[in-house]
């Protein structure tokens, strides 16, 4: 099935070439349900959320609730009071620090990551060690880019109140344990976050059967709206959670002389919404839910498979990430040549791939080198546009060196 006829962007050109888009762990394109649905909130019910007993506010209220039900039935949480808006995973993130892990740790308290983790799970933990005088303590991973589980078991102590791991590496595609890791924390009497900004577009993520204390994910990874996220909270962990901003909508009463709030999950939701972002994640979820998260993962595999075999008969060509479970991501550098260079050259013949550190720096510097190449892909890529994309990039390649 051809299902680049449902994203509007994909049937454009760049520098007079059709576009290859496979810069989808940045961000993925957008159906045109999607873009429909952000039309319509603001064509027919742009209204402020909870707040008004007029039409267009009770129906812009309820358009925002029931994506609510929909995040909480396609992650698997027991309630939808448990699913928290935020503007992205980056903000889940830090909701946490600041919400949670603030009043809960101590001097001397430990919070564990690991080498592949994103800036955004790493920085706010830096700070909130900063503030606290915690320690933030990191578990290593192989040459192949995979954590080294015996090393994570050392590595978790009494100190150790919390572990924040990425379930799949943005820059390696490695899809990491993380049911053994929540375990593993469960074991020590220590809370686990997941990262699943990466998983969430690829294959099927259950909060129930993670046991987590705390998912966070952006929207914008799997086909809707940027500005919107998904932070999701165990139940036992809300009642040790302070309010992260103060405002509308988080309070239940104001006066002068004390405050009282609301009821999670509004508690953590302060001032006017991204509402229209809201929706248009219902409608990309249930979109991918009409495709089959299942059916999507299969696609990817087959893709991922199909490029790797390709892209590592390239002469001097280097491959990072060789990890054996794997998301649709290639990372690569050639020797000799810069990744820049090759991502500009093939932007010229309309194929967008990702060239940098990817917001992990400390993982290049783990590899020893500035950055790479990526390729990352969405089930509505093709093999056709790999076949190009391989073509293309032997072609640079010849060019460059």
């Amino acid at each position: 099935m051809d299902f680049q006829k449902d994203f509007p962007i994909l049937k454009s050109t760049v520098n007079g070439n059709p576009l290859i888009y496979f810069d989808n762990a940045a961000t993925s394109q957008k159906p045109k349900c999607v873009i429909d649905a952000l039309s319509k909130y603001y064509e027919s019910i742009n209204s402020n959320v909870h707040r008004g007993v007029h039409e267009l506010s009770q129906k812009a209220t309820s358009e925002y609730e029931e994506t609510r039900n929909i995040v909480g039935d396609f992650i698997g949480s027991e309630t939808p009071e448990q699913i928290i808006f935020t503007k992205g995973t980056t903000d889940g993130i830090n909701i946490v620090a600041s919400a949670w892990a603030e009043n809960q740790l101590q001097k001397g308290d430990e919070i564990l990551i690991t080498t592949m983790e994103h800036h955004s799970n790493i920085v706010p933990w830096q700070m909130l060690c900063e503030k606290l005088g915690a320690k933030l303590v990191v578990c290593p991973i192989n040459d192949a880019g995979e954590i080294l589980m015996d090393e994570l078991k050392k590595l978790i102590s009494d100190r150790t109140k919390l572990i924040a791991v990425t379930h799949v590496s943005n820059t390696l595609g490695t899809i990491n344990p993380v049911k053994e890791i929540t375990n593993l924390a469960k074991e020590n009497n220590c809370k686990i976050l997941i990262d699943a900004a990466q998983s969430i577009p690829h294959f099927k993520v259950d909060v129930n059967h993670l046991d987590c204390d705390f998912l966070v994910f952006s929207g914008h990874k799997i086909f809707a709206p940027t500005g919107v996220g998904i932070l999701y909270v165990k139940k036992d962990r809300f009642e040790e959670m302070k309010p992260y901003q103060g405002g509308g909508d988080m309070i239940k009463e104001v006066s002068f002389e004390k405050t009282t709030y609301n009821t999670y999950p509004h508690k953590f939701e302060a001032g006017t919404p991204n509402i229209a972002g809201v929706i248009g994640l219902k409608t990309a979820l249930k979109y991918v839910n009409n495709i089959g998260i299942e059916k999507i993962s299969e696609i990817e595999d087959e893709l991922l498979i199909y490029a790797q075999e390709s892209i590592s008969k390239i002469n001097k060509l280097n491959i990072f990430g060789n990890a054996e479970n794997k998301a649709s991501v290639i990372s690569f550098t050639v020797d000799g040549i810069h990744p820049f260079d090759i991502g500009t050259l093939l932007d010229q013949l309309g194929i967008a791939i990702r060239t940098g550190h990817h917001c992990t720096q400390p993982l290049m510097k783990f590899f020893n080198i500035p950055g790479t190449a990526r390729a990352s892909f969405a089930f509505y890529n093709k093999k056709s546009e790999i076949d190009f994309f391989i073509d293309s990039l032997k072609r640079t390649i010849k060019m460059l060196g």
